[in-house]
């Protein structure tokens, strides 16, 4: 049925306001009673929880970065079946983002391409809206993840401050952080990865969140076009520095199709070889999220068997529908501890 609807409607559409409408209608429905439940008893996990940095995690599938920044639909999207939900990217300040267009689909491909460059609300008023989500009795349970960045205002040699102030507001709200240095729309970020650059800014954000009392697990986020020697470098320093983990990997620029990072599928064989390096590069207890070409169960077994311990998704939704998230965990129940035992 999705699938008619996509062919029929929504690629007609400009694919930014399809995001819109369609993130519209997943908030007003988590907003009925009634209606919000119908919904959860199709979509809720089959599985048992999963304990992962210290966590009770529904599902091992949940919903990437760049899809809810500004922390609007937390509920909705929980509904829907994700294990977990990672907001962001968020930045100090707020910010427009790139001009339009900025996003695009490749429905040969399965892929999106993107270049929105971070667009949010800033870092204070997520927070605003997060100490809402965790006042509120539903948020119990729900595993949220935080993606912040460096504000495109920001000097790539005054990034430490910038990431800092995000890691103060949003840390004590965060059951996790996660440092995204590699999204390819934001002037100079991917150069944070180079180790001499990216230390500084991961042992800030970690002082950051203890000056606030809080010390949530703390991930750095890479690029799928590192070098395995800069991977096996980013690794080594997450080890150094007592990082809870990595998240691997965000969009590509190793395309031919015009400006941005491209998702989806062509990210597939790329994410699983960084997801395997890292496995075998960092500590045992050090935890892997795998991200990039996920659209089926087996793409998602595929991550975890690379060594990934949880897995994430975006571009799929765009093309599966709704009800996505809830299909592949649903599929995982039972078959996701047996992927591990196998590595």
């Amino acid at each position: 049925m999705y699938r008619l609807l996509f062919d029929q409607v929504f690629r007609r559409i400009d694919p930014e306001r399809a995001h819109h409408v369609g993130f519209r209608v997943v908030r007003l429905v988590a907003a009925v009673p009634g209606l919000r439940e119908l919904v959860a008893r199709r979509t809720r996990p089959a599985g048992p929880p999963l304990a992962v940095m210290g966590l009770e995690v529904p599902a091992p599938f949940g919903l990437a970065a760049g899809f809810d920044k500004d922390a609007r639909g937390i509920r909705g999207l929980a509904m829907l079946g994700f294990g977990f939900v990672e907001v962001g990217t968020v930045t100090a300040h707020p910010q427009p983002g790139n001009d339009r267009p900025r996003l695009w689909r490749h429905v040969e491909q399965r892929a999106v391409r993107n270049r929105m460059g971070f667009n949010n609300q800033g870092a204070v008023a997520v927070a605003a809206r997060l100490r809402r989500v965790r006042a509120a009795a539903w948020s119990r349970g729900v595993v949220v993840g935080v993606n912040i960045g460096k504000s495109k205002v920001t000097p790539v040699e005054d990034a430490i401050g910038d990431y800092a102030t995000s890691a103060r507001l949003l840390a004590p709200l965060a059951d996790y952080l996660v440092v995204n240095v590699s999204s390819p729309n934001t002037p100079g970020l991917r150069s944070l990865q180079a180790v001499d650059q990216l230390r500084p800014v991961l042992a800030a954000v970690q002082a950051a969140s203890a000056e606030v009392g809080a010390a949530p697990p703390l991930l750095v986020k890479i690029a799928p076009d590192l070098s395995d020697d800069d991977v096996d470098a980013v690794a080594d320093l997450a080890a150094e520095l007592g990082l809870a983990g990595v998240v691997a990997v965000n969009t590509t620029i190793a395309h031919d199709l015009g400006e941005g990072g491209l998702s989806g599928p062509p990210l597939l064989g790329r994410g699983l070889a960084v997801v395997r390096r890292l496995r075998e590069r960092l500590p045992a207890d050090a935890v892997v999220i795998g991200v990039g070409g996920v659209t089926t169960p087996d793409d998602a077994l595929a991550y975890r068997e690379a060594g990934a311990d949880l897995v994430q998704g975006y571009t799929g939704f765009v093309y599966e529908g709704p009800f996505w998230a809830a299909r592949v965990n649903r599929a995982l129940a039972g078959r996701w501890a047996m992927a591990g035992r196998s590595r």
